[in-house]
């Protein structure tokens, strides 16, 4: 059995199902979440400009809300990067949509060989992407690698409430309206099966932290929002 956090060809069906769902993906966001995913990437950035920096790199990129809001609060070079083509496809248009090529810049890359040089970035951020990675433990590595000394890490994913009644109410949320509402608006139902099936078994909380200090960053530490449903989670490079 592989280890927590690696399953073993995992990523040629993410790059499937991302790319299926590629031209419905931010319709999905806005409703699935009621718009709330925004404000929560709105703390990833602000957890960002903590740091001054001049080069960001947004892992997992999909089609790039983070990236256009990191480039758009004034970060001069921010690299994205995805597996997923037509994800990439849509975050271009609106890279160009919203007048940001020169800020923003979008590549086809896989999270656990990363195609930069070591201590490249000042910060790496990541939004609703590591819960997919094949083996996190070699994806959070690599962004570890091509962070400079000083840098930090910033994670937004799902995680699972445990106060009543919000952790009943929302486990029948992804259970039944979660699939039903993304088969409706994408075609897709797979996806949005698997979407509450990978919040289930990813290592949330501490045992996520314990995955950061493996990869070797220090000061590891998360902020729940909304209730549980989802977390921050930071760490910086040494």
């Amino acid at each position: 059995m592989p280890p927590i956090g690696m399953v073993e060809g995992k990523k040629p069906e993410i790059e499937r199902m991302f790319d299926a769902i590629a031209p419905k993906y931010d319709l999905l966001n806005r409703v699935l979440s009621g718009g709330i995913d925004q404000v929560w990437r709105k703390k990833v950035v602000k957890l960002v400009l903590e740091k001054t920096p001049l080069q960001v790199l947004d892992v997992a990129t999909g089609t790039a809300d983070l990236a256009l809001m990191a480039a758009q609060s004034g970060i001069p070079n921010v690299v994205g990067v995805d597996i997923s083509e037509e994800m990439l496809a849509v975050g271009r248009k609106k890279v160009i949509a919203k007048d940001q090529s020169n800020r923003v810049e979008l590549k086809t890359g896989d999270a656990e060989a990363l195609p930069f040089p070591d201590q490249q970035f000042d910060v790496a951020m990541v939004a609703f992407g590591v819960r997919n990675f094949e083996d996190l433990d070699k994806g959070l590595g690599e962004m570890n690698r091509v962070l400079k000394k000083g840098g930090r890490i910033v994670v937004l994913e799902f995680s699972k409430p445990s106060a009543f009644p919000i952790k009943q109410l929302y486990s029948a949320y992804n259970r039944y309206l979660l699939p039903a509402i993304g088969k409706l608006v994408s075609g897709d139902q797979s996806a949005y099966t698997y979407l509450p099936e990978s919040i289930a078994v990813f290592p949330e909380g501490e045992a996520f932290l314990g995955h950061l200090a493996k990869a070797g960053f220090t000061s590891v530490r998360d902020i729940r929002l909304t209730f549980g449903v989802a977390s921050i989670y930071i760490g910086e490079r040494s």
